[in-house]
């Protein structure tokens, strides 16, 4: 019997009682936790720089772009909203700095990206010559014409018809737009930058320009929000007929806005929707969109086309791909470690000006770490093969995870058939709570970042 059988249950299912958002991270991004990453276990990172380029594993490229017109009320992600144009220059530059010396190591020398990806903060804030010269530069050191994605996000304010026309120039395929709602008071009252008007003018121009892939992002369980106004914001994103929509339940990370208020004020629950009546405001946009066509693909999306319309960076990364993390704060996993960078652009930039190196802290997996990561991310999809992890890792999840299964399905959260675990839609609208069951025993009711 492994580590994983022998701890019990914690069965987290209460179906007689709303559960209220508190603070802390809901949605599980990786594993094992962040908060077992280290900075002794940075060396690991440049044992496998010096190893030789791998032929069977795909490389990924991030690069955070940390700058924003305002900070959300419920952001975690690092970002700054006081810095000029020569600031974002000189950051640019320690960035390209950055991915010159990962360029020129033996384990990404030579290698091509099946796919880049540009996060935030708001990557659109930067302006039309700032793009140009960043992709340029990054092109020149790792050309993009085998990438299968490129994706890019964007805040639907910082966008004009000319920005829109570099950005889809310099070669994106996946514009993803941070919409979250579209009641010009709950954009405000969340702190959003944008308002409506924005939005529509936004996606019809990238509309005309014929990306291969448009997104949304909803969010449910704003402050302020109600069940009218969530439906009107779902009818409103049927009717636009996105490639995909992304719908993310609201959570509270301790680094956000509202959890600092919620801590001055003495309070323990945050002024957002509780937990099952997120969970049916999502089960209710799911069901719109399945009547529009749509097909659920993940806890977390539907898509117009999935035979077309893929995610190849969330597909990759989940699989186990290489992923280069460039920028301030930035994650990524390269030969089975786990990295982050500097968290505060000032150090991050300072480091890089002076020839070091600037990860942060890093993690080692093992070989049954990267097993159990996959097996749980990839739950999220909705669907699961026993043969798939047995071929790949020479697992029987049936027998690993016997009593967690057994106990999803009693619960009703999933149903086992013949070499295929299905999540029903209940367990789907709160898998990343459910995915905890999976952890290693020392993982568990830790602190997540």
């Amino acid at each position: 019997m492994s580590a994983v059988d022998e701890i019990p249950l914690t069965h987290l299912s209460d179906k007689k009682s709303h559960h209220a958002t508190e603070a802390g991270n809901y949605f599980v991004a990786n594993y094992p936790p962040f908060s077992f990453w280290q900075k002794e276990q940075a060396f690991a990172v440049e044992k496998v720089l010096d190893s030789p380029a791998p032929k069977d594993i795909p490389l990924g490229l991030y690069f955070h772009i940390p700058f924003c017109r305002k900070r959300c009320h419920f952001c975690y992600f690092r970002v700054y909203t006081d810095k000029n144009a020569s600031e974002i220059r000189r950051y640019i530059h320690a960035g390209m700095e950055e991915f010159t010396r990962y360029a020129a190591r033996p384990y990404l020398q030579g290698r091509k990206p099946l796919f880049v990806y540009f996060g935030g903060g708001t990557p659109s804030y930067l302006s039309v010559p700032q793009l140009q010269e960043l992709t340029n530069r990054m092109k020149d050191l790792m050309p993009w014409d085998e990438a299968q994605e490129v994706a890019f996000e964007a805040e639907p304010g910082t966008l004009n018809e000319k920005k829109l026309e570099a950005i889809r120039e310099i070669g994106v395929t996946r514009l993803s737009l941070g919409v979250e709602h579209f009641e010009d008071h709950i954009l405000e009252s969340n702190g959003r930058a944008h308002r409506s008007g924005e939005i529509d003018r936004a996606y019809r121009f990238a509309r005309s320009l014929g990306f291969e892939h448009i997104n949304i992002d909803l969010i449910a369980g704003m402050m302020n929000d109600t069940t009218e106004l969530w439906q009107k914001a779902v009818a409103k994103a049927v009717e636009m007929q996105p490639d995909c929509v992304t719908i993310y339940q609201m959570e509270v990370p301790y680094n956000t806005g509202i959890y600092k208020q919620m801590k001055e004020e003495g309070k323990v629950t945050a002024p957002v929707a509780d937990w099952e009546t997120k969970r049916a405001w999502v089960s209710y946009a799911f069901d719109e969109f399945v009547k529009a066509g749509y097909t659920v693909t993940s806890a977390y999306t539907v898509v117009k086309n999935p035979d077309k319309i893929k995610f190849v960076y969330r597909d990759a990364l989940w699989e186990g791909a290489d992923l280069l993390p460039l920028g301030v704060a930035s994650f990524g996993h390269l030969g089975g470690i786990h990295l982050q960078n500097q968290a505060d652009i000032l150090p991050y930039i300072d480091t890089i000006e002076k020839g070091g190196s600037a990860i942060f802290r890093a993690y080692a997996t093992s070989p049954d770490e990267r097993f159990i990561r996959e097996f749980i991310l990839k739950l999220k999809l909705g669907q699961s093969r026993p043969s798939y992890y047995k071929a790949k890792f020479g697992e029987d999840v049936l027998t690993r995870f016997a009593p967690q299964l057994n106990w999803l399905v009693q619960e009703g959260f999933a149903v086992i058939g013949d070499d295929l675990i299905t999540l029903t839609r209940d367990g789907l609208l709160q898998v990343d709570r459910l995915l905890h069951e999976f952890f290693m025993p020392h993982h568990r009711h830790a602190r997540y970042t």
